[in-house]
């Protein structure tokens, strides 16, 4: 494992310490600088971040109850795995309520929601050109849940967070590849063009296809 990023580098603030340790740590897990499998180095982080164990281990925490890494005896924390059968069985189930989402949103959503919406689409693909990772999937992620949002179906949000949790880190590898990475920011404009215009059963369909056009760049990765 490197750990030479200068962006994740530097003493932490201490107010917000728990909150951005976990933050740093989720992030080497998504861009794969901590792979699957690999050990979580506690004494390294400490020595990176300039913190004691402590914090380390409550951030370790959070990460296991979000499936990023698990805890194994004797042995400590490791970077979690996930199987392409996992993936292939919780891409499509996201696909159908966020799908669903869609469809509601299209009646739902105040004028005002479709025009922030409008404009992180934008702003996403701002951060597509600069290539900006981190940015682009947290406006990407800022987006989906503003979709659900205007959903007006807390049942739906409710069961749609379950299974999100455990797609989040595939969610943000499945770009990783330049061509991934440009089809999805013009899903995207596809995707705040049918909310715009209020036409549900496209952005019901154009939310399921970039799901599960996720799902194929994941699979095509496994396969490489």
């Amino acid at each position: 494992m490197s750990l030479a990023d200068p962006r994740l580098d530097g003493p932490l603030a201490r107010p917000a310490l728990a909150v951005e340790l976990t933050d740093r740590l989720r992030r080497m897990i998504m861009e794969g600088e901590l792979t699957p499998g690999e050990k979580v180095p506690e004494k390294l982080l400490t020595e990176r971040f300039g913190v004691s164990r402590t914090p380390i281990r409550e951030a370790i925490k959070v990460l296991a109850h979000e499936g990023f890494v698990t805890l194994l005896p004797n042995r400590g924390a490791v970077v979690a795995a996930q199987s392409l059968a996992e993936l292939a069985e919780l891409f499509p189930l996201v696909a159908v309520l966020e799908g669903l989402a869609g469809e509601l949103a299209a009646t739902r959503a105040t004028d005002a929601e479709i025009a922030a919406i409008a404009g992180d689409t934008l702003r996403l693909r701002a951060a597509y050109e600069d290539r900006d990772r981190p940015a682009y999937f947290a406006i990407n992620q800022a987006i989906h849940t503003a979709i659900l949002a205007a959903a007006r179906s807390p049942t739906l949000v409710q069961h749609h967070s379950i299974l999100a949790r455990r797609v989040y880190r595939a969610r943000y590898q499945a770009n990783l590849t330049p061509e991934r990475w440009l089809a999805a920011t013009i899903e995207h404009e596809g995707i705040a063009a049918a909310l715009e215009e209020r036409e549900g059963e496209r952005l019901g369909r154009l939310l399921r296809e970039h799901l599960t056009h996720k799902l194929q760049a994941l699979a095509a990765s496994h396969l490489e």
